[in-house]
């Protein structure tokens, strides 16, 4: 063991920060510094109280498919308070409602029958369909066909992401859609049949506090381990000398501060990284940063005099005719008991760029309440308050060519000694909550006692991580 324990600081407490420190406080043999801009812990992750219910920054799930060490990991710290929930939410496809996940008899009674019979048509072509440049679009659409991109897939990126179809990365598709098949897409559906069900298939896990109960319980655990967390911290600097990273600045409400580090675990964006380097990185790193981007979201909260909106967990709009993109209501995801009271969470991705990320909140709580009334879904309970809370980078955003850009970027940060990067925002990667600590955990199988990271080990880690699906 080191005669003095290494010091070791990690950026962001978001699930990946906040799983990498208690993973390295729990050795004992590092001094561990977790920085973050906030005030609380969680990220987009995170969970905040409203008029006496806990909600989360959107529609959050642990996923039945999350490794078994952490898993049990999240057992023991949250015991009873983590629920185990079914899956009950709704698709809007050409105006009618479809169960999310998909059953079949739901489908056959619900879909209309010119979608049912152009889905069909579309799977017996897809022998005859051609290769062609690899888009987000042609890739889906050579593997579900025309008929479920045009009335799902293509107006929901449309939507979420700001751009056409065909301007996305096919690497997106890859990521971000599970049934990308029409074989796959069939094995889902089928697993809402008994004897086809695979074990956790349809349900999900859940804090009884909210999703951001993980995150605390990982700063808890993490604070007894003997982290040390810095909060309203920003990094002002990231010092290089010959080659290594060696310390961090940053500014806080108590003034500057610069952190020593042997190692520094980044979880905040890449190109924000970048841009505090010191000194300065070369010009085209400086350019690949710019170039990559992110998709910003409001979430609009509506808070309701009633005991319950619907009995559904989650509603996904595709339509580009309604503005936000999912409706949830952590009410039913938490099983809160708080009568006469429930919150609606609505999702409107958009740009900094653009007028309603300036708008009201009443305005926002207006455009929510004209496009559920639009998808027949009116609001007839009394309104207490509308909430809004903006995420400036919710989704990082696959255009076609930004590989090149992040490669240039994640050279340039496996360049130096003593820095790595992880997470969602480190890796700019279309993850869950599980994904990210997966990445906190394989990150601590790197760094022996002497703080001195195995870069070969990680990159076959950093090999695993690009087959990580998003589950939705």
């Amino acid at each position: 063991m080191p005669s003095e324990r290494a010091p070791v600081v990690v950026l962001g407490a978001g699930p990946a920060g906040l799983g990498a420190a208690l993973q390295l406080g729990r050795r004992g043999v590092f001094d561990v510094t977790l920085l973050e801009r906030s005030t609380a812990v969680g990220g987009n992750a995170g969970s905040f109280e409203l008029e006496g219910l806990r909600v989360d920054y959107g529609s959050h799930r642990l996923h039945p498919s999350c490794k078994a060490e952490i898993m049990a990991d999240i057992r023991r710290m949250l015991g009873a308070e983590l629920l185990d929930r079914p899956r009950h939410g709704r698709i809007r496809l050409r105006g009618r409602w479809v169960h999310f996940p998909l059953k079949p008899v739901d489908l056959a009674l619900h879909l209309p029958p010119d979608f049912m019979l152009g889905a069909l048509k579309d799977a017996a072509a897809k022998r005859f369909r051609k290769d062609g440049d690899p888009t987000f679009a042609s890739v889906l659409e050579k593997g579900l066909g025309k008929t479920i991109c045009r009335d799902f897939y293509f107006p929901y990126a449309r939507k979420i992401w700001g751009v056409s179809p065909v301007e996305i990365d096919a690497e997106q598709a890859y990521r971000r859609v599970a049934a990308g098949s029409v074989s796959k897409l069939l094995r889902k559906v089928l697993n809402a049949v008994p004897g086809f069900k695979p074990k956790g298939s349809g349900r999900f896990f859940y804090p009884r506090r909210g999703y951001g109960q993980i995150s605390e319980a990982y700063y808890e655990a993490a604070r007894q381990a003997g982290v040390q967390t810095l909060f309203h911290a920003s990094v002002t600097g990231l010092e290089i000398v010959d080659g290594r990273a060696v310390a961090l600045r940053a500014k806080s409400a108590s003034g500057e501060m610069r952190v020593a580090a042997r190692q520094i675990l980044s979880t905040i964006p890449l190109p924000a990284l970048a841009r505090v380097a010191m000194p300065a990185v070369p010009a085209e790193v400086r350019e690949a940063a710019g170039a990559l981007r992110y998709r910003a979201m409001i979430l609009i909260y509506l808070v309701l005099e009633t005991d319950r909106f619907t009995e559904y967990d989650a509603h996904y709009f595709p339509e580009v005719e309604i503005p936000v993109t999912r409706l949830s209501e952590p009410k039913n995801y938490g099983l809160a008991h708080l009568p006469g009271k429930t919150i609606l969470c609505a999702e409107l991705p958009c740009s900094p760029e653009e007028r309603v990320w300036r708008a009201s909140d009443a305005e926002l709580g207006g455009l929510v309440l004209g496009g559920l009334a639009q998808a027949g879904l009116p609001v007839r309970a009394r309104v207490r308050q509308v909430v809004s809370r903006r995420l400036e980078q919710a989704y990082p955003i696959y255009t076609r060519g930004y590989r090149e850009n992040f490669d240039r970027l994640d050279e340039w940060a496996a360049s130096i000694d003593g820095l790595v990067t992880l997470g969602r925002q480190g890796l700019f990667a279309h993850d869950n909550t599980h994904h990210a600590l997966a990445m906190a955990y394989a990150v601590n199988d790197c760094l022996d006692d002497a703080a001195t990271f195995d870069r070969g080990r990680w990159s076959k880690y950093r090999a695993e991580f690009e087959s990580h699906v998003v589950e939705d």
